[in-house]
């Protein structure tokens, strides 16, 4: 039965013969214990998740700022196996990198695509935490400071701390409706994250792969996908003839599309973003040779 069970998705270790209490029907032979999850945060910093427990295992995702976790069980040496409440996903953490989730504000939501908490309202101040696209903050005390026409918001950092970002940080992003007009902003803000550099398993313009820019510019936009590319196309609806804002799909490989040819991705033989154009020169050539398919979101 351990077969059929997907160990991206799947909290189960057949080592330990430990496993998270939903699998129970799943896993009837005797001798398994079962957990429930419990509730967490990553804290300030982006949370890396592993294949093992290991610091020298390699990353498979990363947790945002502030972002949900469920906290499934305890390994050696301060690790932890959780979830990533987002999109599901499993990997190894520290457990030091967790916070509380009690009942912490998580109101504001960072729009930039990185950016800086301060310790107080001015740009030499310290500098409390590195955020990103997708990080989650709370709204502290206080009133907004107006400082050399900057404006400044007193936040709750995951953990607690107080700090101040910018307003621009938290502004809002552009309405994204109708369908047409969301798909063109996320080709934009895909455009954006141009040079990014490559990191296996990173979601954020610190450092991403393939899935984690189409995944956390689909998100910022309120379309939430799957985590890995192989998932990402089983989850959006095929279409023949793609249109801007559209994924493209490669084996182990994920793009958007920018018009009917041209592609933004992450990808490992540039190690940073950049565009391509379907077809053209080798590296073009080699794309539209490997090519498995488009997505859309209908949803």
């Amino acid at each position: 039965m351990i077969t059929e069970l997907d160990p991206r998705l799947h909290a189960f270790d057949p080592d330990a013969r430990v496993a998270e209490d939903s699998l129970r029907a799943l896993l009837p032979e005797p001798g398994w214990s079962f957990v429930s999850a419990w509730p967490a945060q990553a804290g300030a910093e982006r949370l890396s998740l592993r294949a093992a427990p290991d610091p020298e295992a390699a990353q498979v995702s990363e947790a945002l700022p502030g972002e949900g976790i469920d906290r499934l069980w305890d390994g050696p040496d301060g690790w932890v196996y959780v979830r990533v409440q987002t999109d599901g996903y499993l990997g190894w953490a520290r457990a030091a990198g967790l916070v509380d989730a009690g009942s912490a504000d998580t109101s504001l939501q960072v729009t930039a695509l990185r950016a800086h908490a301060f310790a107080g309202p001015k740009i030499s101040r310290p500098i409390r935490a590195e955020l990103c696209l997708g990080s989650v903050l709370g709204r502290g005390e206080g009133e907004v400071v107006e400082e050399n026409l900057r404006r400044w918001v007193p936040v709750v950092l995951p953990g607690g701390a107080a700090a101040w970002v910018q307003e621009v940080t938290v502004s809002p992003l552009p309405d994204g409706d109708p369908a047409d007009l969301r798909a063109d902003l996320k080709a934009e803000l895909a455009l954006r994250f141009l040079e990014t550099p490559y990191v296996w398993g990173g979601r954020s313009a610190w450092g991403l792969d393939c899935s984690g820019l189409t995944q956390v510019v689909s998100a910022a936009f309120g379309h939430a996908i799957p985590r890995d590319a192989d998932q990402q196309q089983e989850f959006l609806t095929p279409v023949a003839r793609p249109q801007r804002g559209d994924l493209v799909f490669f084996p182990g490989h994920v793009g958007l599309m920018l018009d009917e040819r041209r592609l933004v991705h992450a990808n490992a033989t540039h190690m940073r973003v950049t565009v391509e154009t379907l077809g053209e020169g080798a590296y073009g050539q080699r794309l539209e040779a490997s090519c498995t398919g488009f997505g859309r979101w209908n949803g």
